[in-house]
């Protein structure tokens, strides 16, 4: 972690706080920021540099910041941050995430069976994810049960799982509660580490649900770890994936079925807002649609049960 300044406003112009809240800052604004990768096909691809450095750029309004090595032609460039020093403990330790977790686990061993898992993944970001999750909390939790919500893989951003929370989600939580404020990069046995703590945490009840979701594309290295995992897929209850466009979810779920050997169990994100998106599945595939914009229960509660 690192305090800094604010030098140079680009593409990032506010803060998020640890309650949610959006600060604006300005050219001089101080505050603590924590090194991560991000992975971000909108907007940045960066990371963590291996050596000391007097200036970083901010990767999102989190206060993660990093090295950018690509950006989406279509964002600005990078906020920077002078470096005006590191923060440490009492000890003079440099103080890191990971060694102050918010979840504790009182054991590491999974009983059976457990809360049902709803997993939703899809082609990219901005692909509706968050809001086919956030519309799987409202029809369950309206339907009178029980659940908990979770963002597995990811860059740290509270929006997602605050969203889910609102939606009725009894207990949330990410990846930044064990500490880390991203997941790109991080090893294998470090994203099923992530997965299985937070199901040992919050999927125990076999009467509840456990709606997950996956950061990015099935592509995506982490995302594609957990895919392929059996602890992951042996866990699937249902599966729901989402895409931008019509075209996106065919070759989606073609590349499920070729790569994964996964067929989902309903279809959601941008493009079942789209009439004409759904005209054009509807030619490639049967699997039931859901819109999370124009939510109706006795359809989601056909999906999900």
């Amino acid at each position: 972690m690192i305090f800094g300044e604010i030098i140079q406003i680009g593409e990032h112009m506010n803060l998020e706080n640890k309650s949610g809240r959006i600060h604006m800052f300005h050219n001089g604004s101080k505050s603590i920021f924590v090194f991560g990768n991000r992975y971000a096909p909108d907007c940045f691809e960066a990371v963590v540099p291996n050596h000391a450095v007097e200036e970083v750029d901010l990767l999102n309004r989190s206060g993660m910041v990093g090295t950018v090595n690509s950006k989406n032609t279509r964002v600005k460039d990078p906020t920077k941050v002078k470096v005006l020093g590191y923060v440490c403990d009492e000890e003079g330790k440099l103080i890191n995430t990971i060694d102050y977790p918010l979840i504790k686990l009182k054991t590491e061993d999974k009983k059976s069976p457990r809360s049902k898992l709803i997993l939703v993944c899809g082609t990219a970001m901005n692909s509706g994810k968050s809001m086919a999750a956030t519309a799987c909390c409202w029809a369950l939790t309206s339907l009178g049960h029980k659940v908990s919500a979770s963002k597995v893989t990811g860059t740290a951003s509270l929006q997602d799982i605050l969203n889910m929370e609102d939606a009725g989600a009894e207990h949330f939580a990410d990846f930044t509660f064990l500490g880390h404020p991203s997941t790109y990069l991080l090893e294998e046995k470090s994203v099923l580490d992530i997965f299985n703590k937070l199901d040992l945490k919050y999927a125990n009840n076999p009467q509840n649900y456990w709606i997950v979701e996956l950061a990015d594309g099935i592509n995506q290295r982490e995302t594609a770890y957990l895919l392929n995992h059996e602890e992951v897929r042996s866990r699937i209850h249902k599966l729901i994936f989402c895409s931008y466009d019509a075209f996106g979810a065919i070759g989606g779920l073609q590349v499920l079925k070729d790569k994964f050997k996964l067929k989902p169990d309903a279809i959601s994100g941008v493009c079942t807002s789209s009439p004409l998106h759904l005209k054009e599945l509807a030619e490639y595939t049967s699997i039931p649609v859901f819109n999370s914009f124009d939510k109706h229960l006795d359809q989601l509660k056909a999906i999900l049960l």
